[in-house]
């Protein structure tokens, strides 16, 4: 069998012209195995009907497999000439013809060199799809902290007029400022706490 791939062939026919001629060989040893079978039991049942005869079916068998041997060299011989003919002159695309969805190459050539430089945009534009794809992920991340921060904002202020509605309540008017006397009356309060430690650690020490 020919070793070429004949690939535009494969692409013309739909199968590759080896393997066309590798399934009639197969399918003509067949036909031959099951010949010399029909042929060996016609010998047999001939010799059955013959009183005291001299050849036994061993020889039959023997007689048989060799004419198969021989027969099987002589096909062996003669397909490959036919192989060679088959595949140089009716199985194969001559060189300057062009299947019909291979027109385009005529108006279009295609080099290796433009095929390098497509190749290499094509990369370029994966590797920007890549980091706009990772840009993406990390905006959609940041919209969602925003989402958690905004959130726990409004809770805060929903908190504060709380607190701001219940000065109100107790006859507070301004909470604000309510809220900035009492962080000062707080600090007031840990500086006499200070004091108050600094005074009981020089009593001890005395």
């Amino acid at each position: 069998m020919s070793v070429d791939p004949m690939a535009y062939e494969a692409q013309f026919f739909g199968f590759t012209p080896q393997t066309c001629l590798l399934r009639i060989y197969i399918a003509f040893q067949d036909h031959l195995f099951e010949v010399m079978q029909a042929v060996e039991q016609v010998i047999l049942k001939k010799l059955e009907g013959i009183p005291d005869s001299e050849i036994s079916p061993v020889q039959i068998r023997k007689c048989t497999e060799k004419f198969l041997c021989f027969m099987k060299g002589r096909f062996d011989n003669l397909f490959g000439k036919m192989e060679q003919l088959l595949l140089q002159s009716v199985l194969c695309i001559p060189p300057n013809i062009l299947l019909p969805e291979d027109k385009c190459q005529e108006t279009h050539p295609f080099s290796e060199e433009k095929f390098q430089l497509l190749k290499k945009e094509i990369e370029e534009l994966q590797e920007k799809y890549k980091v706009e794809l990772c840009t993406e992920q990390a905006l959609l991340a940041e919209l969602e902290e925003q989402k958690t921060v905004k959130a726990k904002l409004k809770e805060t202020l929903t908190f504060f007029d709380e607190l701001e509605n219940i000065g109100r309540d107790h006859g507070t008017s301004n909470f604000r400022e309510s809220l900035v006397s009492l962080v000062q009356n707080c600090r007031k309060l840990q500086n006499i706490r200070d004091n108050v430690e600094k005074q009981s650690k020089r009593l001890e020490t005395r």
